[in-house]
C-alpha cells in the first residue's frame, strides 16, 4: 500500500496487498542508490570500516544496483504513472453525483463502506500517491531517476499526472492540500494558493470535524512552512549548489527569510522584479549560488542581486 490508504487489496478478492505501487518502487529505487553514492564518498578505508560493521557484503552491493536500475514501475496512457499495476483496470467513479448528494467526501471510504461498497473498486484516492514523487523531487532529479531506471520520461507529462490525479482525489487528509498546493506552484498558481490557505486553516478551522481536539496535524503545518521556504522560492539543493527558480503567488509578492544552509547563514528576500542573497556569516568556503543556469560564489558578507525577467 502506498501513501494513499483507500486502497489496500485489488476488487473483488480479500487478499491483502497491492503489486508495485510506482511511489513505493521509485523511492526504493532511489534509497539504494544513494546508499551505494554515499558509500562512493568515502575513502577506501573507512568504506571498508562501514561495510564491515554493517556487514554488507560485495554482492549486496551489486544487488542494490541492480534493483536501482531494474525496479518495475507501471504506466498508463501515454506516460500516465499507474499509482499501482492494475489502477487502470479499477472503475471511475461518480465525483459530481457524490458531491451533490453528500455535499463533503473527504472521507469517501466511509461514505462507501455505508453504503456497503469498497474504495479499492474504483480510481478514487485519499491523498497524493503518484504527486508525491513530483512534491519530493524536481523534474531534473525525476528525470534523471527514471532514465535510471530505463523509462523515457519527458516533463511535459508532469501537468497530465497532476491534473489526471488531481480529478481522482478526496484529499480526504491535511497533507493533501499541502502537497497540491506544491505541485500545482507553478501551473496553476490560483488553485495552489488556495489548497495552501486551505492547508494553513487545518487546524484552526478543525476542517476535518473534531480531530484538531485530538492534536495539531504537525506534519500539515511543517508542510505550510517549507512550501514558503523551498517550494515558494524554489530553493533546490543539487551538484553542491544552491539553486533559486522562485514562483511567488501574487499574494506574496515580497518574502523574506534566513536560512541556515550547510553551516552558513543566508538572508534571502524575494520581490517581482529581483533576488537578494546576503551571505551573514559562515564558515571560510564559500557558498555556490545557481540561478538560470549560472553558478555564482558568494563570501562571507557579500550581497547579491539577481534580476528576474
Amino acid at each position: 500500500m502506498g501513501p494513499d490508504e483507500f486502497h489496500t487489496h485489488y476488487p473483488d478478492t480479500d487478499t491483502p496487498g497491492l503489486n508495485n505501487n510506482a511511489y513505493t518502487n521509485v523511492m526504493a529505487a532511489w534509497v539504494l542508490r544513494c546508499a551505494s553514492g554515499v558509500l562512493q564518498l568515502l575513502d577506501e578505508k573507512r568504506r571498508e570500516e562501514l561495510t564491515e560493521v554493517l556487514d554488507i557484503e560485495d554482492e549486496e552491493l551489486v544487488r542494490w544496483e541492480e534493483i536501482s536500475r531494474k525496479m518495475f514501475v507501471p504506466f498508463h496512457d501515454q506516460g500516465i504513472i499507474s499509482q499501482f499495476e492494475g489502477y487502470e483496470n479499477l472503475k471511475e467513479f461518480d465525483w459530481e453525483g457524490y458531491r451533490e448528494k453528500y455535499g463533503d467526501i473527504q472521507r469517501l471510504d466511509r461514505i462507501l463502506e455505508a453504503e456497503d461498497d469498497d474504495a479499492n473498486r474504483y480510481k478514487a484516492s485519499k491523498q497524493a500517491d503518484v504527486l508525491m514523487l513530483f512534491y519530493l523531487f524536481s523534474s531534473e532529479t525525476l528525470q534523471d531517476l527514471f532514465e535510471h531506471l530505463g523509462y523515457p520520461f519527458d516533463a511535459e507529462t508532469i501537468p497530465r499526472n497532476i491534473n489526471y490525479y488531481m480529478q481522482r482525489t478526496s484529499h480526504g487528509s491535511t497533507l493533501s492540500r499541502m502537497v497540491h498546493s506544491w505541485v500545482l506552484s507553478r501551473s496553476d498558481r490560483e488553485k495552489a494558493w488556495k489548497f495552501f490557505k486551505e492547508a494553513v486553516h487545518s487546524d484552526i478551522d478543525d476542517i476535518q470535524g473534531g480531530t484538531t481536539p485530538e492534536g495539531i496535524h504537525l506534519g500539515a503545518m511543517a508542510g505550510t512552512v517549507d512550501l514558503m521556504q523551498r517550494c515558494y522560492t524554489g530553493l533546490d539543493i543539487r551538484d553542491q549548489v544552491l539553486w533559486l527558480n522562485p514562483s511567488l503567488p501574487q499574494e506574496l509578492s515580497d518574502t523574506r527569510l534566513r536560512l541556515r544552509y550547510r553551516g552558513h547563514w543566508l538572508s534571502l528576500r524575494f520581490t517581482d522584479e529581483k533576488i537578494t542573497v546576503s551571505f551573514d556569516r559562515g564558515w571560510f568556503q564559500p557558498v555556490c549560488i545557481g540561478f538560470q543556469g549560472e553558478v555564482y560564489e558568494m563570501v562571507e558578507g557579500e550581497t547579491r542581486e539577481f534580476k528576474l525577467a
